[in-house]
């Protein structure tokens, strides 16, 4: 079975009416699911706030603090980086990490083969001390590094398809050899870094990977980075967990990004990385919702992963 983490509150963080990163997009992903009839036969999964030690499996007290403090003094944006909030930012963000490390509970206690979490604001982003772009909390590095803590899982995959390079998940996890880091991303754009020689550092050398690729970039590049190189290095990693930051803004139409998947490339990408969970951690995946803005296209090529995940869920959990 598929779990969903889908918590209403994630609606209320507004960045501004004419913002990419707005409530519709978690409205947009729901309704696609309910029309493409998944969303009942999904394991739906209670809501809850992270709490400030799960936070500080990755973030700085410092850093929770400041963006604590900027949301409930009425700041407009967060002062550590460019970041737009409002007053439900903070709310929105620690329910959104919440989900997600409810999703890798229902995963790891084998309630759920696999889940996708649809939340907000998105993640990848924000390293231990600072948010950037649209994110706050780093919600797939959270689940990480729960999953190690509470759950015993050695090592953890996280495979990025954003358009946009997941820089904070790098960030936390560069010099970590336990976690293993892929992305592939346009470039140059925001935020500039995933250059292919960020390999990692110290211990972690080897555990990160970067496949930046051209505007016009699609099935061809980003799944032949899969096929080719993170299959034989997951074989050789041996992961105990996948991860997905889920970015759809790599679709073709997107407003933000100029990459050319569709969703049938979204389903093929997910296949790929369930077989490495099949073939090294019982299956077990969770995905977490990161870019796409573009309401039409982020419904469809979501909905495309959701069926994918679903329609693979047989085999027994280890």
């Amino acid at each position: 079975m598929t779990a969903l983490s889908a918590d209403p509150i994630c609606r209320e963080h507004l960045m501004g009416r004419a913002h990419p990163e707005r409530p519709e997009r978690f409205d947009a992903v729901i309704e696609a699911l309910r029309q493409a009839g998944s969303l009942d036969r999904m394991l739906h999964l209670a809501p809850r706030s992270a709490t400030e030690e799960e936070l500080l499996l990755c973030h700085t007290p410092a850093y929770l603090q400041v963006a604590r403090h900027d949301v409930e003094t009425g700041r407009h944006y967060l002062s550590t980086g460019d970041t737009d909030i409002d007053g439900h930012s903070w709310d929105a963000a620690v329910r959104a990490a919440g989900g997600a490390l409810n999703a890798v509970d229902a995963v790891a206690a084998g309630r759920a083969r696999n889940a996708f979490c649809v939340v907000r604001p998105p993640g990848h982003h924000a390293n231990a001390s600072r948010g950037m772009g649209f994110c706050l909390l780093n919600n797939i590095a959270l689940a990480a590094r729960y999953a190690q803590r509470r759950h015993g899982m050695e090592r953890v995959l996280i495979v990025d398809w954003d358009v946009h390079h997941g820089n904070g998940t790098q960030d936390i996890f560069y010099s970590d050899p336990s976690v293993f880091f892929f992305s592939t991303h346009q470039w140059p754009l925001y935020p500039g870094t995933g250059r292919a020689d960020e390999t990692g550092d110290g211990q972690g050398q080897g555990t990160t990977t970067n496949f930046p690729f051209p505007a016009g970039s699609g099935r061809k590049q980003i799944l032949g980075a899969v096929e080719n190189s993170l299959m034989a290095a997951a074989d050789r990693f041996q992961p105990d967990l996948v991860l997905i930051s889920a970015g759809f803004d790599s679709r073709i139409g997107d407003l933000l990004g100029q990459f050319t998947l569709t969703d049938r490339d979204f389903t093929d990408l997910t296949r790929r990385v369930m077989e490495i969970a099949d073939r090294h951690a019982g299956g077990r995946v969770v995905s977490m919702l990161e870019g796409g803005y573009s309401l039409q296209g982020l419904a469809s090529a979501a909905a495309a992963h959701v069926d994918a995940l679903m329609t693979s869920t047989s085999g027994n959990t280890r």
